[in-house]
């Protein structure tokens, strides 16, 4: 999902302050005091927090601490057949579905949770920022049935359930049915490594209306287009960190699934088109023979083909005459399925080169009258399918799908919700999370922070030039402060009112920094095979720092801990220059509490004198030259660093502290020293 974020910058210190300077309200660049007025050393923290969750799964050896899935990892795979019909009169869909539940834990499930997200459409749950296009009675779940035993969805729990006493379940129950998270509580457990099969009968009514604010909060334009998402009830995820996912869902945030197959078969009117993830297994009895050539000739060409045209839809012409049309899709090793239905799409398609796979289509479905959005919407995705797959992994499914429809911005497996706009960036979310599952409602950063750092790279690529991520690190000292700002592992769902940032804005900035430390490239290299490694599986957060350790061969564990745990920033300065002789002393200072290594841009005069060489120097031009210090300057916990330029009798005309903008810095004008 894409948001506009707007960050408003403004920060006030109650702080006793040395030296320091006010520009709006703002306290820049201070050395903080203590008691006795003393210059206060920092306790610079080197390591990373271990959650219970994360212990857990080095001690079962799942996880391992070098950033890999350990030994024992395992994860529950979930099979769906899913049978749906959609009433346009009513805008209801009726559905029945059977999932197969591969319990490849060592764990007895107790309990199944399961995920009914349309029950935030009814009035009486909770949401976040969230709000429907109209109230529904959401989910309605009319029978669920496990490993052969019927479940009464009108029993009420045992008194013991409430009082936390509940030791035997006599007889299984369901506890929320009218949540966006139902429990039910087994009597016989679903025991280790088996397999039981989960069937359910459901239907649910899809919003619409001009009331809906926020993704997702509108599924239908009147009884004209349907896009249903999250429309099925699903298994929560189990995992072996925290066993049953239960954050209720809120709106905002987004996913943690199970991976697992998708056989689904969707009844629609005659003459209604159907997209969705997967394949279409029975197009000779949904489509004509026309279509079916055209569809055949798309991977033949890069021009673009239009498989249903505007005078070619209805019955008869591109699909054949059927009372009703049943479309059948099939997907394998995929964490959701979403579709699209019309009775007035138009159907365009292309084709996009795969590294190492070749062709795969690319669809769009949409309405005539919003032609213009999508006139560069299979360029878009084309592109995006092609960089990122050369960037990081091959795209790994069979096909793309663009669907019109109100929510404009969001993605699904193998689809994306999306016209040209937004294209791009849902393109990506093909790799996170859908070819690697991390856990989106907890960890938004994981999945929507990578999305906006590697779509700098893509518009760069896209637009024919190199790509900078100059600037943003040092962009983040205006946020650092804020005390509505929650750090990066604080759980996404109740992220607030910095929910976009936290998700979407902040790691672009952490990657910029990273990169000023190890290198842009070394920072990509590691990136992809951080994917290679983790591929159809769920990484941690405590997974991608300790691989990205070890493939760039460095304990950037201090790093981590500043930028997910903390909201701190690293507020350098250029104290003081004094000219010894050959040599000049430069006295750099941080007033914040993230440490940084220490950049210096040093420009020299023209003239005669030999620059000499430093061993931490590289001369980016005749004149000019780079300096570095490591980070590790500072784990003493001094706040001021003496760095010595020996670069002979030549003068030094000015000097810029972290030149290229990436570490955190509320006030970069500090950051330049120039000489008489």
């Amino acid at each position: 999902m894409k948001l506009q974020i707007i960050i408003g910058l403004l920060f006030l210190s109650c702080y006793t302050v040395f030296g320091q300077t006010q520009t709006n309200g703002t306290l820049l660049n201070t050395t903080i005091l203590n008691d006795s007025g003393a210059l206060q050393k920092r306790a610079i923290r080197k390591n990373i927090p271990l959650t219970n969750s994360i212990q857990k799964a080095y001690r079962s050896g799942t996880r391992d601490t070098s950033g890999r899935p350990g030994a024992n990892y395992w994860q529950l795979k979930t099979d769906y057949a899913i049978n749906a019909a959609l009433n346009p009169a009513t805008q209801t869909i009726t559905g029945s579905e059977t999932i197969a539940v591969h319990n490849n834990s060592g764990d007895t499930l107790n309990r199944v949770v399961l995920r009914l997200d349309h029950n935030i459409y009814r009035p009486r749950v909770p949401r976040g920022f969230s709000v429907p296009a109209e109230t529904t009675d959401g989910m309605v779940v009319t029978r669920i049935k496990i490993d052969g035993n019927e479940i009464d969805l009108k029993a009420s729990p045992p008194p013991q359930f409430y009082q936390g006493q509940m030791a035997k379940i006599e007889k299984s129950f369901v506890f929320n049915l009218d949540q966006t998270v139902a429990t039910v509580f087994l009597a016989k457990p679903i025991e280790a490594r088996s397999v039981v099969n989960i069937e359910i009968d459901w239907s649910t009514k899809l919003p619409g209306g001009e009331g809906g604010q926020g993704h997702r909060m509108t599924q239908r334009w009147d009884s004209k287009l349907f896009q249903p998402t999250q429309w099925y009830p699903r298994l929560a995820k189990y995992d072996d960190l925290s066993g049953w996912d239960t954050n209720i869902y809120l709106g905002p945030s987004e996913f943690y699934n199970n991976y697992g197959r998708f056989d689904v078969k969707i009844e629609v009117p005659a003459g209604w088109i159907v997209s969705g993830t997967g394949v279409l297994q029975n197009a000779n009895e949904a489509l004509a023979p026309f279509v079916r050539e055209r569809l055949a000739a798309v991977l033949k060409t890069d021009e673009e083909v239009m498989i249903v045209k505007e005078n070619e839809r209805g019955i008869g012409k591109a699909l054949l005459a059927r009372d009703k049309n049943v479309w059948h899709f099939l997907a394998e090793e995929v964490n959701d399925f979403a579709w699209a239905t019309s009775n007035q799409f138009v159907w365009r398609a292309t084709r996009a080169n795969i590294p190492t796979k070749g062709y795969v289509p690319v669809h769009m479905f949409y309405l005539p009258e919003r032609a213009n959005l999508f006139e560069k919407a299979g360029k878009n995705a084309r592109h995006a399918l092609e960089f990122y797959s050369k960037l990081l992994i091959p795209y790994a499914f069979p096909q793309l799908t663009l669907q019109d429809g109100p929510s404009a911005g969001m993605e699904y497996p193998m689809v994306i919700n999306s016209n040209q706009g937004a294209a791009d960036h849902e393109t990506f979310h093909q790799w996170i999370p859908m070819m690697m599952g991390t856990n989106e409602t907890r960890y938004g950063w994981m999945d929507e922070g990578f999305n906006e750092y590697t779509n700098v790279l893509s518009d760069a690529d896209a637009a024919g030039k190199p790509f900078s991520i100059d600037r943003l690190g040092q962009s983040y000292g205006n946020i650092s402060g804020n005390e509505d700002e929650p750090m990066l592992m604080w759980n996404a769902n109740y992220g607030g009112t910095f929910y976009g940032f936290q998700t979407y804005g902040k790691t672009s900035m952490m990657f910029s920094m990273l990169g000023g430390i190890v290198g842009d490239d070394a920072m990509n290299a590691a990136l992809k095979k951080y994917l290679e490694t983790w591929k159809f599986k769920h990484p941690s957060p405590w997974d991608f720092t300790f691989f990205m350790n070890k493939e760039l061969g460095r304990d950037l564990n201090w790093f981590w801990y500043y930028w997910l745990f903390t909201t701190e920033a690293v507020n350098g300065s250029i104290k003081n220059v004094i000219a010894q002789a050959d040599k000049t002393q430069v006295i750099v200072h941080q007033a914040g509490e993230m440490p940084s290594p220490v950049v210096l841009k040093v420009e020299f005069a023209d003239g005669s004198d030999k620059i000499k060489a430093m061993p931490n120097a590289k001369m980016i031009d005749d004149k000019t030259a780079i300096v570095r210090w490591s980070e590790d300057v500072w784990f003493t916990g001094d706040r001021d660093f003496q760095a010595t330029l020996d670069f002979g009798k030549r003068p030094i005309t000015k000097i810029t502290l972290d030149p290229f903008g990436r570490f955190p810095d509320a006030d970069a004008k500090d950051n330049v020293w120039t000489g008489k």
